[in-house]
């Protein structure tokens, strides 16, 4: 019988458990810790956190943790509004934005881990660098041929403009890609739910010329279509973005330009 089992240096340990001073409302996060030079395995740190003197939101509680208990807890953060995506994380299982998820919307336990099936820089801190380069493949600019007005901007009507309504709001937080099985199985190839947005996002801008080339750079066995319509990454995206009808809609364009 196959045996599945993680090699003996991922496999997650106990980790440090940190009462805290007790309180009205003390709830306790479960986080990921992870320190590379150490050459320890992963393990899960305790830390109990009194709510009552706490922000609402799960960033809260780790800037509290990281600001008065321990100060080697490395995680990303920035514009705590839901903007920046800086605080991707999977909390409670499911991956989403620290800054945006509420304490109260999880039961008991606060577990806290790093998106999932990416390298790990420290604790919860991803290494997002193939992703990046990913995006930056797709060329995300507006490409033109044609000289620019001499008196004006290239313009749109309101209804092009609309067209791109749900695509641009995206903030490459990667909850979307790195929740697809299929990114996790062919991740070095396969670009993801995430840039596929972004990839159609400028596809369909009727201010862009370079529809045709774009489309060509996509025909690709596993650049687009190793999407199988799993539907995790529209679950997961915090904005409540769609990501997998932008890749139907790629290849309804496929289909299209083929004259099928």
């Amino acid at each position: 019988m196959a045996q599945f089992r993680l090699p003996e240096n991922s496999r997650i340990s106990g980790g440090k458990h940190h009462p805290g001073k007790g309180g009205k409302d003390v709830r306790r996060f479960k986080i990921y810790r992870w320190e590379p030079d150490a050459g320890n395995n992963p393990s899960m740190d305790t830390f109990d956190v009194d709510l009552a003197d706490c922000g609402p939101m799960v960033l809260d509680a780790l800037i509290k943790i990281k600001s008065e208990v321990d100060a080697t807890l490395t995680f990303r953060r920035s514009c705590r509004e839901g903007i920046c995506g800086s605080c991707a994380m999977n909390i409670d299982g499911s991956n989403s934005l620290a800054c945006t998820k509420a304490i109260a919307d999880v039961k008991g336990e606060v577990k806290i881990y790093p998106l999932p099936h990416m390298p790990v820089v420290k604790d919860l801190v991803p290494d997002l660098t193939h992703f990046y380069a990913q995006h930056a493949s797709i060329k995300p600019w507006i490409r033109t041929q044609s000289a620019p007005p001499p008196d004006t901007e290239r313009l749109q009507s309101k209804e092009d403009r609309s067209k791109l309504d749900g695509l641009y709001e995206c903030i490459l937080c990667a909850c979307c890609s790195t929740s697809c099985p299929s990114y996790w199985w062919n991740g070095d190839r396969y670009l993801g739910p995430a840039i596929l947005l972004q990839a159609y996002r400028w596809i369909i801008d009727s201010r862009d010329e370079a529809a045709g080339e774009r489309l060509d750079d996509l025909e690709d066995p596993f650049k687009l279509y190793r999407c199988h319509t799993i539907m995790n990454c529209t679950k997961s995206c915090p904005k409540g973005l769609n990501p997998a009808l932008a890749i139907a809609e790629i290849k309804k364009l496929m289909v299209a330009r083929r004259g099928l």
